[in-house]
């Protein structure tokens, strides 16, 4: 029969070698970080990390042990790899590129673009955040890439674009763009998409024939549409321009699903509210600025970074944000066209650029990504 108790006295008694021996190498750790500083060479070394775990498993006296002793060892180099990331930071070493602080994001007076037409989700998102904005300031684009193209250029201040909805998911065209241009997120907007069905003044349930809409809000209110299945549903580019179609339509039979708002800029009525599914349904749009400029109190962090399709590469970048003790949010996953089965991952995390955490954990995540790039602090 085996004791436990005495098994976990010899745990306990290994243990505190254990300490003893991580406690020494930590130290060593630090040291190689101060060399590292003084020559200027990378902390991330793959061909050394690799050359020393060959050589960990030809030390181990149990062959069946061998691939356990080395997991653990890739685990205590990655955390020395953190250690020295923190090291570098602390001494000024910082890899973070320069940026300028908003004490508040300027709601008016601002060039403002977003995708649509007037009434669009995000035109209301966009009235919502630029609070007094004069609707002169406003500009309506066709595309979500003109939109970006325009605050490229400097036309406009800030674009508004849809970046996830908590039924839909993500929208991944907009995650694309954000690797593609040259822009930073500076700030959110949540709204609560709430359709509703919009006739013409006097238009009454028997007289619609035909329901025009985005094909995502007839799959949102798909159970409100069953009780009418001979009406007639044509899709639409937005759900805005929907209510436009209709307000110009000669003929009367026909009907938008679109937002309240978009009724009122129509001159439409509203024949019945919430008729979503789900209520509750939110999209979030992101602010987006040319500027490197960030809210001095931001609460949450955006970056983009590529990887190659090898093992234990995403592990030891997200590492980075549990090691300095930073909670993750999101993490989003596109292909890479360039090349077969590598990912390009979006993620977001909570924290602000002047923590020591988050500029540790970038840093990491800069020295050990294929290629990264801040999206922003808001």
């Amino acid at each position: 029969m085996f004791d436990l108790d005495e098994i976990r006295k010899n745990i306990d008694a290994t243990d505190k070698e254990i300490i003893k021996l991580l406690e020494k190498r930590i130290g060593l750790a630090r040291e190689v970080a101060a060399h590292k500083k003084a020559t200027g060479k990378k902390v991330f070394d793959a061909v050394r990390e690799q050359q020393k775990l060959a050589s960990v498993e030809t030390l181990v006296e149990d062959a069946e042990n061998a691939s356990d002793i080395r997991k653990i060892f890739e685990q205590i180099m990655l955390d020395s790899r953190k250690i020295q990331y923190r090291e570098l930071e602390r001494n000024g070493m910082s890899m973070l590129d320069p940026y300028e602080e908003y004490e508040d994001i300027p709601r008016t007076g601002v060039q403002v673009a977003y995708q649509g037409v007037p009434g669009a989700y995000a035109h209301i998102a966009a009235r919502r955040f630029f609070k007094g904005n004069d609707a002169s300031n406003e500009h309506f684009f066709p595309s979500w890439r003109d939109v970006m193209e325009r605050v490229v250029a400097g036309d406009v201040d800030f674009g508004v674009l849809p970046i996830e909805n908590s039924t839909a998911g993500s929208v991944t065209q907009v995650y694309d763009l954000l690797n593609e241009y040259p822009v930073y997120i500076v700030a959110e907007e949540c709204l609560e998409i709430e359709h509703a069905l919009l006739v013409k003044p006097g238009t009454g349930p028997d007289d619609i024939r035909k329901v025009f809409s985005h094909a995502q809000a007839f799959f949102q209110c798909r159970e409100f549409l069953e009780k009418y299945p001979a009406w007639e549903k044509i899709s639409t580019e937005n759900t805005a321009a929907s209510a436009k179609m209709v307000s110009e339509c000669k003929d009367e039979g026909c009907a938008a699903i679109a937002g309240v708002e978009a009724g009122e800029m129509y001159g439409l009525e509203v024949l019945r509210e919430r008729i979503n599914d789900l209520q509750g349904n939110t999209t979030r749009f992101i602010i987006v600025s040319a500027s490197r400029r960030f809210l001095k109190d931001a609460k949450k962090v955006s970056v983009v970074f590529e990887t190659p399709n090898k093992r234990g590469t995403l592990y030891n970048l997200l590492s980075s944000i549990v090691y300095n003790d930073l909670n993750m949010t999101k993490i989003e996953s596109r292909p890479l066209r360039s090349k077969k089965w590598d990912s390009r991952f979006f993620v977001d995390f909570e924290g602000n650029l002047s923590d020591p955490a988050v500029k540790n954990a970038l840093r990491g995540m800069y020295e050990e990504a294929k290629s990264m790039r801040l999206l922003g602090n808001y």
